[in-house]
């Protein structure tokens, strides 16, 4: 790869070479390279051949020296985003602002991590779709031993999750499930998208195995006019949606806490779930919660909600809202 020059340069790397080297005075210098004196004067002392660094020599920022080696510091260990380094010290640093993070990781060298050869390849984005759109899974929890099933759906925009959490998994509960799914959720959902277990679908059955009779569950779908879609066999990443949820989920209870028993665990996940769906910002929706996604499409499109959006917040909030004594049992049971 060849220099580059800055765009006004009189001179190139092999004459500021003959420049320094020769013992001719300044004056025939310049006329041989019909150069000005000045410049010819500058590269003989120059003591390189490359063009200067421009821009301010002192750096001015709004972050001090330690805050910033805090920032290069946190970034090579743990090797995380933009986005996700800003989420995790804006809190701890006050004037950091998403752009003077990028500007602190790019003079520091740290502004691209180094590709990882093992990494999966790039996925296609999804099509754009309005809310609605739910993915549904089922991941499986042990508890002192005992084994029970976590039934997960989260909308792939808003991101609004529901979770119940059953000893068994079978057909009649995954309807039963998908019927609460529908009551919780307060927009109207168009599409569903699951994976081929015998819980949602008899397509990975031999024809004539199959039932004459659809699928319990393709019934309540359709009786309230939703399509079910099924990801592609043995392609899990299609309902990464869900899949990333489960893990969040499952870090933050199972893999991190004991439980004695099942009624402990669903205390718990109650509380995350009101924690995700109404204070935990999301970078996929711009450092917002869920809920606060959902106020804004109800802003836009009011007539895909079932209900004014601006009725149904939980707990402490800065809305000054006066709830009813019963408003959290009648939604959660």
């Amino acid at each position: 790869m060849g220099n580059i020059y800055h765009a006004n340069a009189k001179t190139t790397a092999k004459i500021r070479t003959e420049i320094q080297n020769s013992q001719e005075s300044i004056a025939r210098l310049a006329d041989r390279y019909s150069l000005n004196p000045k410049t010819v004067h500058k590269w003989k002392r120059a003591g390189r051949q490359t063009d200067g660094v421009m821009g301010p020599k002192n750096i001015r920022s709004s972050l001090s020296a330690a805050e910033q080696k805090i920032i290069c510091e946190f970034r090579r260990v743990s090797k995380f985003s933009l986005d996700d380094v800003y989420l995790a010290l804006r809190d701890k640093i006050p004037s950091l602002t998403r752009s003077n993070l990028h500007r602190c990781l790019k003079r520091n060298g740290l502004s691209v991590l180094p590709v990882d050869e093992n990494a999966p390849r790039t996925r296609r984005k999804f099509k754009k779709y309005d809310i609605g759109y739910v993915h549904i899974d089922i991941t499986e929890v042990r508890i002192a031993a005992r084994k029970c099933y976590l039934f997960v759906a989260i909308d792939r925009i808003c991101k609004y999750a529901y979770v119940e959490l059953h000893e068994q998994m079978t057909a009649a509960i995954a309807c039963e499930f998908l019927r609460n799914v529908i009551k919780d959720f307060p927009h109207k959902i168009h599409r569903i998208l699951t994976d081929n277990g015998a819980q949602f679908t008899y397509a990975l059955l031999a024809e004539h195995l199959r039932p004459q009779r659809n699928h319990p569950f393709d019934v309540v779908c359709s009786e309230n006019t939703i399509i079910h879609k099924l990801t592609k066999f043995r392609h899990p990443w299609t309902n990464g949606q869900v899949e990333v949820f489960n893990k969040t989920l499952k870090k933050h209870t199972t893999k991190t806490y004991y439980y004695e028993t099942i009624e402990e665990l669903k205390r718990h996940i109650m509380a995350f779930m009101l924690l995700y769906n109404f204070q935990k910002p999301l970078k996929a929706l711009k450092f917002i919660p869920p809920y606060a996604s959902l106020i804004e499409w109800f802003k836009l499109k009011p007539q895909i909600f079932n209900k004014n959006q601006y009725h149904n917040f939980v707990g402490l909030n800065i809305y000054s809202i006066v709830l009813p004594n019963n408003f959290t049992s009648e939604i959660f049971g």
